[in-house]
């Protein structure tokens, strides 16, 4: 049997660092994770030259030259270019401050969350704004490149998006504009050459799993397909100075777009989250070397496409400060990048049926968290749920990860547990130890200036840990608590 030539071996590739081995491994030497490495074909040698690109194959696609001779770090600072301005007040502050020409975003998201609606909106409100001077050539073109619809399908979408965009305003769409132009295109080597001949100062790629690069012998979607095809738009969009989007599906195991190499090859990676069934959806960074991986920006999905949410405590909050929804509900004021939101925590206890285990469900928050909160309630503040099924959701689908919200959750779950009332108007904000302590928490003036605003009268933060300015405390009645068990008599009725 002739043996398989040495550069037509397959190759695998660990779906969670990328490292490239000649052979399967049930454990990845590089990560140790398990069953992590998928195959994926070598690519083949000898293939013709990459048009627009430099040197033959993809693997004259990575970082480009810098030039021949070093320079001093001040010379190249000097010459870094000025962000371009996104009209899209959420999209621009999630970026880090607009989008910088020559870097590289990749935004994942559910199949049906929205992705290639937001990145249309983002080029349809380019095309309807003033380009200030000093920001970018205003005469370039923006370029939308779909390798899953039909042009003629995204023009439909985009005249439907031109209709008023609902009670918050917005920004103005244009996409009858000329200089917002549609491809439809899956070939690497063409769409490398439309970007050379368009130099477009924006442009949306739908999506890197559509894209097919000739010299790797595997199908589009594979990992080497996605690793070579995003390697090549990278090195294109620096070269061109272009602002490159680049749209990725999530996999079945809940991977962004195949192996996580590709989220280290872009600049920026982006998560569009959020319940298709609710209209609500958060845009996160999870990764951004341009600006802060803690903003988030709410957009709040309608027939008309992604409206803009400035006011994200009020859309979170289905009351106000002076309403009393019973036991096991109570509101936090947590952090979100730049931002304090007003979030509602739901709790529920139910007895466990005879002879049953009991089950802790978390919905927008930690299970890990929560089996912690639940363990020192019960030894520290003597609040029982061994026989009792619970039940915690963070109301509106917002993802809660910040641990000041541990003191509302718990403040939540004794409620109901205990059938006691949380007091009327009542905010809270700590994180919780193992030991039942209350952890200061950071921002305090911000979290009051938010609840008072909203209307809440009483805000429970922890003893320990900076003192808010009496300015801050204006209006507000101030309870402080030195324990998890301080906490239920202060903030229980």
């Amino acid at each position: 049997m002739r043996a398989m030539p040495k550069s037509e071996r397959a190759r695998f590739y660990c779906k969670h660092c990328g490292n490239e081995y000649g052979r399967w491994e049930g454990k990845c030497p590089a990560c140790g994770e398990w069953d992590a490495l998928i195959e994926a074909p070598a690519e083949k040698t000898g293939g013709r030259p990459r048009k627009g690109g430099k040197g033959s194959g993809s693997r004259a696609a990575g970082l480009p030259s810098l030039g021949a001779r070093p320079k001093p770090l001040k010379d190249y600072a000097a010459e870094r270019l000025s962000r371009l301005t996104i009209p899209l007040s959420e999209f621009h502050r999630v970026l880090g401050g607009g989008a910088v020409p020559g870097g590289s975003v990749l935004v994942g998201g559910e199949p049906g969350i929205g992705k290639s609606t937001l990145l249309l909106q983002v080029l349809g409100a380019l095309a309807g704004t003033k380009i200030s001077q000093g920001e970018a050539n205003d005469e370039r073109p923006l370029l939308y490149v779909s390798g899953e619809e039909a042009p003629s399908q995204i023009a439909a979408r985009g005249l439907r998006l031109t209709e008023p965009s609902g009670k918050n305003g917005g920004p103005r769409y244009d996409f009858e504009s000329d200089a917002l132009k549609l491809a439809g295109e899956t070939d690497l080597e063409s769409l490398i050459e439309m970007l050379e001949e368009e130099r477009p100062r924006v442009a949306v790629v739908d999506s890197i799993q559509t894209l097919r690069d000739p010299s790797v012998a595997s199908a589009p979607g594979n990992a080497s397909q996605v690793r070579e095809c995003a390697l090549a738009l990278v090195d294109a969009a620096r070269r061109f100075e272009i602002a490159l989007f680049l749209i990725g599906h999530v996999t079945k195991d809940g991977t962004l777009a195949g192996p996580r190499v590709l989220e280290h090859v872009v600049d920026t990676v982006l998560s569009f989250e959020g319940d298709t069934r609710l209209g609500l959806r958060v845009l996160r960074a999870l990764k951004n070397r341009f600006g802060s991986t803690h903003e988030v920006g709410l957009f709040e999905m309608s027939g008309t496409g992604l409206i803009e949410v400035p006011d994200p405590s009020s859309a979170l909050l289905d009351r106000d400060g002076h309403e009393d929804k019973g036991a096991g509900s109570t509101v936090g004021a947590l952090c979100e990048g730049s931002r304090v939101l007003l979030v509602e925590i739901q709790g529920l206890t139910v007895p466990v049926p005879s002879g049953g285990n009991p089950r802790r469900r978390a919905t927008g928050l930690d299970s890990n968290r929560l089996a912690m909160l639940l363990a020192v309630l019960e030894t520290k503040a003597g609040v029982p749920f061994g026989g009792l099924d619970v039940f915690v959701s963070a109301a509106g689908g917002f993802d809660v990860d910040e641990p000041a919200a541990d003191l509302p959750v718990a403040l939540a779950l004794s409620s109901v547990a205990t059938g006691r009332q949380i007091r009327e108007g009542l905010v809270s904000a700590g994180e919780v130890g193992l030991a039942g302590e209350l952890r200061p928490i950071p921002r305090i003036e911000a979290r009051l200036a938010e609840a008072r605003r909203l209307g809440f009268t009483r805000f429970l933060l922890p003893s320990r840990g900076r003192k808010p300015s009496q300015r801050s405390e204006s209006g507000m009645q101030i309870l402080r608590a030195r324990t998890i068990h301080e906490a239920l008599s202060v903030a229980l009725e």
